[in-house]
């Protein structure tokens, strides 16, 4: 059984590799490497697996994944710059790729029930990823 609580926030972020030279940065991220930065209006996702228990009926209770969801996560990164503001993505290019992996990184150790299945984060309404864990290729 896979269950999965959704929310959103909001935050600003620039894509930039600061070992790399401006043309590069421009090539690569176009006007993402804004200097100023842009926002966007995140949504995530995310999924717990486990069996599901007959004394409550649940995997996990939702309520109890969306709090987890919210402290680990959104009251860290809403609002802010990502570049700048949390401290667990200093130094990280936060494409929506490496913030999915570093919120599985923060995630992780507070399910207690079952086991976190898939972070997915919707970037705009054309653009989103999935993370679940796997080792990188």
């Amino acid at each position: 059984m896979i269950v999965t609580a959704r929310l959103t926030f909001s935050a600003a972020h620039r894509l930039n590799n600061p070992n790399r030279d401006a043309e590069w940065n421009r090539r690569t991220y176009d006007k993402c490497d804004n200097p100023a930065g842009h926002g966007h209006n995140y949504v995530i996702t995310v999924s717990v697996r486990g069996k599901i228990d007959p004394e409550t009926g649940m995997v996990i209770d939702l309520k109890v994944l969306k709090d987890i969801v919210r402290t680990r996560v959104i009251d860290r990164v809403d609002h802010r710059n990502l570049n700048e503001d949390v401290d667990f993505l200093r130094g990280v290019i936060p494409t929506a790729e490496n913030l999915a992996r570093s919120f599985w990184q923060e995630l992780a150790p507070a399910i207690e029930q079952g086991s976190l299945h898939e972070v997915a984060l919707q970037e705009t309404e054309k653009n989103s990823v999935v993370y679940r864990g796997e080792d990188e290729a």
